[in-house]
């Protein structure tokens, strides 16, 4: 959901070439957290919820704006996707963690 608005925002704001180049951006980022939360530039946010990381978009040379919120269960070697969210946003107040 936050990333099909995402790439809708940037069309509208900045054109359909440049939400392309953007979702290329936020899918690198996706694909790096294959290592788990041991990728470079994760950041543990235990004060949001247990085992709550972000990473930035923002790789490899690629300027954005956006952080991939995500859950790391250790014991089952995975992570969650929770949400991707503009970096200014108030983190906890746009996650629903029960």
């Amino acid at each position: 959901m936050d990333f099909k608005a995402i790439k809708r925002w940037t069309t509208d704001h900045f054109g359909a070439i440049q939400a392309v180049t953007y979702a290329q951006t936020i899918i690198l980022s996706l694909k790096d957290l294959c290592a788990g939360p041991k990728t470079v530039g994760c950041k543990l946010h235990g004060e949001i919820g247990p085992e709550i990381y972000t990473l930035h978009v923002a790789r490899q040379g690629r300027p954005g704006r956006h952080v991939v919120v995500f859950r790391a269960n250790s014991a089952q070697h995975q992570i969650d996707i929770l949400r991707i969210l503009h970096d200014s946003m108030d983190l906890p107040r746009h996650l629903a963690l029960h």
